[in-house]
Parts: C-alpha cells; sequence; structure tokens
C-alpha cells in the first residue's frame, strides 16, 4: 500500500449520502482495491482565532487522530475549495498546545468512524458520524491544478459504479453539517 495516495496540495473529493454501509462494501468487494484500514475512530479538533480570521477567509486548521491506528496529522484546508495539505505529527497534544499558545482556539470537535479504501490511484473512505448520517468520499490528490476537473470527472465515474450519482452528492463539509446540528440544539 503506498501512502503517495495522500501527496498532493490539492484534493480533489466527491462526497455522497449512502444508505446503506453494507450494500457499499459489496460492490467494492467486486472491484480489485486494497484497504488502508477499517473503522477506525476519528476524532478532529478545528481551530480558529476568538474572531473566526481563518474561517473568514474559507480556510480550516484541524489537528486529526485515529484509532486505533495512531495516525496523528496536522490538516489545513483552503481557501480554494480543492485545497487541503496534511502531514503526520507525532504529538497532537503538544500541536493542540502549541496553538492554543499562538492564539489559538478550539472551536469544534468532531468524531466519525472512518474506514479508507484505494481503487487505483483514488481513495474512497467510507464514514459516519452519529446524527449526521453515512457518506462516502470519493478523492484524489495533485499537485497540478490544471487537473482538477478532469479528476473530478474521473470521481465521478468511479462513484457511478457504485450506483451514485448527482442526487447523493453532499455539497457540505462535514464541519458545517456538525455546527448546523449544534446551532439547532441551541
Amino acid at each position: 500500500m503506498s501512502t503517495d495516495h495522500f501527496n498532493g496540495k490539492y484534493e480533489v473529493e466527491l462526497k455522497y449520502r449512502i444508505q446503506s454501509k453494507t450494500n457499499f462494501l459489496s460492490l467494492l468487494a467486486r472491484m480489485p482495491h486494497e484497504i488502508m484500514f477499517e473503522d477506525n475512530m476519528e476524532q478532529d479538533w478545528f481551530f480558529d482565532t476568538p474572531d473566526q480570521h481563518l474561517k473568514s477567509q474559507g480556510k480550516s486548521l484541524s489537528i486529526r487522530e485515529l484509532e486505533p491506528s495512531g495516525i496523528k496529522l496536522w490538516i489545513v484546508k483552503g481557501p480554494e475549495p480543492d485545497r487541503c495539505e496534511a502531514t503526520n505529527i507525532t504529538d497532537s497534544s503538544s500541536a493542540k498546545s502549541m496553538l492554543e499558545t499562538m492564539g489559538y482556539q478550539v472551536t469544534l470537535t468532531a468524531k466519525k468512524v472512518r474506514s479508507i479504501y484505494f481503487i487505483d490511484e483514488y481513495h474512497i473512505t467510507v464514514d459516519f458520524l452519529e446524527g449526521i448520517g453515512r457518506f462516502a468520499e470519493f478523492a484524489i490528490m495533485t499537485d497540478d491544478e490544471s487537473k482538477l476537473l478532469a479528476c473530478r470527472k474521473e470521481l465521478e465515474c468511479l462513484a457511478e459504479k457504485f450506483g451514485l450519482g448527482e442526487g447523493d452528492l453532499e455539497f457540505r463539509s462535514y464541519r458545517q453539517m456538525r455546527e448546523e446540528k449544534t446551532d439547532c440544539l441551541l
């Protein structure tokens, strides 16, 4: 298994709502694929300034921990929709503390159960977020901005093999969905 799936400063990603993880995995089983991991618990801490400076610029900064895989990431997204960079870190507690020392604060925490699969150069994540739903994200990373539109078309074709189409697309980020849900509870 190659970590090349996560190299690049752009991530073209299409997120689809799925009704059944079992049905989705049944279709996946009929295709050549690799498994990175299954059913990891993923915890994200989103950081911003007290005045939400990053959010106002369309940027997102988070620290992510995955268990039991032990993966820890520092992730920055935006301001462009496909802009996404992540790097492995060894000490997420220190990273969170450093961000707080620099004036950032935790604005949101989120948990999900995630499985990651590879089909050729694409990665597919199958996620479950309590109270929000089940999703499949089809993605590919690249450094070449000129390839973004072609990559999007390729991902649409791959999603069609799973019976997913335009009507299943979810355009909101998990962060937006979680914030909307939190706003409804207030």
